[in-house]
Formats: C-alpha cells, structure tokens, sequence
C-alpha cells in the first residue's frame, strides 16, 4: 500500500545529561524540552498511481515496462530538491548456493540493470536530482563466499583513483556493473545510489587477509551527475551475510552535492547501531541520508517504514530509503521521509517494484516549540505534569504498576503480565475502558499512558515496557514503552504481528529513558504511518501525544537504544541531540 502523510553526556547534572533528545538545536523547544509536529496526515490510495499532496510529488513504475506518469515535478527552487527511490522486485538466481560463471552473472545481473535503467529515465523525466536503489537489487542474496565471487566487481579505492567507469571502461577489469551505473548517472543527470557485492584483493601480509586472498564487501556506490564515481560505503553490521566481510575500519561516509549539501550513507542492519549512522550525524551540516536495504519486516515494532520514518524524526533530517520488494519474504517498505512528512510504498499484495518520488527540503523543518503554553490551554497536558509532579521516579520492582507517591485516583490497579514481543520478554499491562492512567515498569524504566477513547473496541490493547539486552537476530541494548494491538483478545497475542485495528485513542505515552536516543513509532490500521502532535522531554521523562488517528492504532511506542551497553563505548554525540530537560 502507498500511502502519503500529509534521534554523550553534556555537562549538566548527572541525570539530565544522559536525558538528551534526539532533536535537532536549531529547532530547540523551550525550557520543557516540549515540541510540537505538524501531523500532515493523509491516506493515500493502495493502487500504484502518481500522488499529488503539497507540491510533493510521488510516481510509480513496474519492472520491465513504462513508468506510470505522475505530476510533473515543480520548477526548482533553490531550497528545495527532488530525490527518488526505487523498490525493486529483482530477478534472483534459482540456486544461489550453486557455481556460476562472470558471464551467466552477468546475465542475471543485467536484467536487474535493465529495470535500474527505466527507473533512471523516468526519475529524469520528472526533474529527480537523486535517485536511491535497494540493498541486493542487482544480485539478490543467500549466496556463500564461493558462490557470489562471480557477481562481484573490483572496486579501486575513490579515494585513490579518480574515475568514470562510463568515460574509462576499460581502466579496471570485472566492473561491467560500475559502469553501467555510471552511465545511468550521467545520462539520467543525477546523483545515483546503488549496492552491489565487491571485490579487492589483499597479501598474506595483511593480519585481516582472508584465507583466499581477497576482501568481499556490501558496498554502496555514491555517482555523481556526470557519471565520475564519488564514494563508496562498505556495509559494517552485517545480517548473517557468510558472503561478506566485515571492514576492519568503519566506513563513515559522506558526501556533498550542489543541490543539497551533505548527504550521509549507510546500508539495512547499520539503521539500529551507533556506528555508522549515528556516528555520521555528528555533522551539523549532514541533513540528509540515502539507506539501501534489504529489510524483512518484523511488527509491532520494527517494519521498514516504521524504524525508516523514526529515524527522520528523532535526528531531524531527510531520509532517503530504497527497500528490496520481496513480499512472500516479508520485503518491502521504502520511503521519501522528512521529519514532519513521508512519502512511502508499503505493499504485500502486488508483485511489482514502485518508483517514489517527491520534492523535498534542501534544510529539513523540523519541530516547532510550544514552549510552556500548551499547559494553558491543554488539560491532558495539565494533567500530565500532575501526574509527573505527583509520580517520581522510584526504584521499584518491575511487577509494580504503582509508585508509592501516585494519585490512586487516577492510576488503572490492572494486572500485570508478560508476553513476548520482538523475542524479548516484555512486562505488559491490559488497557481497559474509555479512558485512564496506566504504568508499568521493568529494570528502573517504568513507562505510563495516559488515555481516552471515544468507544471500547472489541480488542485488547496493552501498555508494554522492556528494559534490556535484544540477543534474537542480533545483540544490542533497548529502552521500549509500547502500546500495542494484540493479536487477539488473551494476554498471550499481546506482541504479536498485525496490520489492522479499529481502536481508537487520544493518549500521551512516556517514560523515564536513561538514554538521549529515543525513536518514536505511530502506526495506524493498513500500515500508516502517523505524525506525533507533541514530542519532547519533561521532568526527565520523554513522552509522545498524539489525537486525531486517522484510523485504528496498531502501534504507538518509544523505541530507545542505550548504544553504550552494546560495546561499553559511547562517543560526543551528534550536535543533533540536545539536552531537554528545564
């Protein structure tokens, strides 16, 4: 389904300076840390047709024909850009696992290039200046070490060797697929972003050489609009890739175009850890990032578009995502995502790739302060600081949904319970009736909502929270406050994976975060995407409003990564993040 609506240590108090909001300086609230979003919600038709929404614009394409015609893109203008990404539905090899030859490789790979092409014409053809293409799109995945070595191409060092495959195409052996993205990029007039497996041999004397004296790398490519290869990233948090090695250095990568200044680069799993994505951030001037990904989508909490639009929102900035279009593998979700507005494909039923493309900002807005006049005017936000005045933070045990100095009055006595969400243990706490208070804690983190609905739907919704190490499918360290649609209607579907809801809320959802990186989820009926009314920090506690749903909530969370006890190292952070806290 298409859809188009409308995230170190400072130097204040101990705790304050852990409690940092992944929020943007220039756009800085007032001494609550309160912000305000515009939430530009709008549903958008399931069928692949141009989208027309706020001088945003937004086509589709299918592989092996024609794109679709959508609305012309606008006379540029020079704060703002046109950026496209493309979600591919590639031809796979039937037996990764078996030998092949650089020629029937080859084959394989240019019928992938061939869609790649089309793309780049109609991307042209509507005024793109960037286009972003998928992790995997060129030659798939499930091979070994042995059986990719034929897809691969030799990648010379950029910053070595100025080159234009297109113009030199003989300069390098085994890179047929560099060069033809190249004269994508030069023929089409664009930035062009693409991955690929490549190659680049090593001696025995390197420590890091492996065995069969070469290095297997992800690698994204960065083109310029002539054609000249700009730069290349080297995927560093591999996803049970056997194929691939991991570089002995992290690759932070980024690179400057005429159009919209600096734009950073990573690649799928990157998206959940410190190095590089975060890392890259440190960078005021970085406003920008183009993701290629290969993304299984795993609900309530981390489908592509959501964990995709999170992160535009906690840093602030436009996030350019290309997903692989796979849906019996559980693939797909790209998106164009701005702080304040995304455009995004979403689609289980069809078969076939979408081009998405929109005009964007060159300088992202991003949160619009209320200072201390919501308070005055709001009285769940009146009722919220009494609420915080009156609640603490204590060190209770984490069955306890009440704290000794709550006001008994306003707090749901509900019975605690647990389920697993995402493979983690999570502490839940059943959301009953038209409105109320409910808290629920684990390991110091106690989450609370504060709720009203127009009517009782018959499903069952919980408060969930999880304070802990993720060791499924990778190893890191999470702070979530989640209100999730269960499954059914026992406690035991509470984290299961759905799609639709009818309930609908009015609600506030924090939580007492220990750490300044905190992505926010709002997820509504048929996988859409939602806009937060109000984020931001108060009395060290970071909290979500939203009102209005525009249908029934799915999943509404707080999603924090303490990076620190991933690796027990913690660098100055983006100048992104700043302290919320009065």
């Amino acid at each position: 389904m298409t859809r188009a609506p409308d995230a170190c240590p400072s130097s204040a108090s101990p705790r304050a300076a852990r409690l940092l909001s992944a929020i943007p300086p220039q756009r800085r609230a007032g001494r609550r840390g309160v912000a305000q979003l515009t939430s530009g919600a709008m549903s958008g038709a399931g069928r692949q047709l141009a989208l027309l929404l706020c001088g945003w614009c937004m086509a589709a394409a299918v592989p092996g024909g024609p794109a679709e015609e959508g609305c012309p893109a606008e006379p540029h203008q020079a704060a703002r850009y046109v950026a496209a990404v493309y979600e591919h539905r590639s031809f796979l090899s039937p037996d990764p696992l078996a030998l092949t030859s650089r020629k029937q490789a080859l084959e394989l790979m240019n019928r992938n290039l061939d869609i790649y092409e089309q793309q780049v014409t109609t991307a042209a053809r509507k005024g793109a200046q960037i286009i972003v293409f998928p992790e995997d799109g060129i030659h798939g995945f499930n091979f070994t070490r042995t059986s990719i070595y034929p897809f691969l191409d030799f990648m010379p060092s950029p910053y070595s060797v100025r080159w234009n495959p297109c113009l030199e195409p003989h300069r390098f052996s085994d890179t047929e697929v560099l060069q033809r993205l190249s004269c994508m990029a030069r023929t089409g007039e664009m930035f062009l972003v693409a991955n690929l497996g490549t190659k680049q041999p090593c001696h025995s004397s390197d420590p890091g050489c492996p065995s069969d004296g070469r290095y297997q790398f992800n690698t994204n490519v960065v083109f310029s609009s002539n054609g000249t290869l700009v730069d290349r990233y080297r995927k560093h948090n591999l996803y049970f890739e056997a194929a691939f090695d991991t570089p002995l250095e992290v690759d932070h990568i980024i690179f400057d175009t005429p159009f919209a200044g600096k734009f950073g680069v990573f690649t799928c799993f990157d998206i959940l850890f410190f190095d590089p994505a975060v890392r890259l951030l440190r960078d005021s001037e970085v406003k920008h990032v183009v993701y290629p990904t290969a993304w299984m989508n795993q609900l309530p909490l981390l489908a592509a578009i959501q964990i995709q639009r999170a992160f535009a929102i906690a840093f602030g900035i436009n996030f350019l995502a290309a997903n692989i279009h796979h849906p019996s593998l559980g693939m797909t979700g790209s998106g164009i995502h701005t702080p304040l507005k995304s455009f995004w494909h979403h689609n289980m039923e069809s078969p076939e790739g979408h081009l998405i493309i929109a005009e964007v900002a060159k300088n992202p807005l991003g949160l619009i302060s209320t200072g201390n006049t919501t308070g005055k005017t709001d009285p769940s936000h009146r009722k919220f600081l009494e609420l915080l005045a009156g609640d603490p933070y204590s060190e209770k045990d984490a069955q306890d949904v009440h704290c000794d100095r709550a006001p008994k009055s306003t707090t749901n006595a509900s019975p605690t319970f647990n389920s697993e969400m995402m493979y983690d243990n999570f502490t839940l706490v059943p959301v009953l009736g038209r409105e109320g208070h409910l808290r629920v804690c684990a390991n110091g983190l106690c989450c609370h909502l504060l709720y009203q609905r127009p009517t009782v739907s018959q499903e069952l919704y919980a408060l969930g929270v999880f304070d802990g190490l993720h060791t499924v499918h990778g190893t890191y360290y999470v702070q979530v406050c989640a209100l999730v649609k269960c499954g059914g209607l026992s406690f035991d579907t509470c984290g299961q994976e759905i799609t639709e809801a009818t309930g609908m809320f009015e609600f506030r959802l924090w939580g007492n975060f220990s750490t300044p990186y905190i992505f926010p989820m709002l997820l509504t009926s048929g996988m859409t995407l939602e806009t937060p009314d109000q984020l931001g920090w108060e009395s060290d506690h970071y909290f979500l409003k939203k009102r209005g749903l525009s249908s029934g909530l799915v999943t509404a969370a707080l999603y924090g990564r303490l990076y620190e006890k991933d690796s027990g190292l913690w660098e100055t952070p983006p100048p992104h993040i700043h302290t919320g806290t009065g």
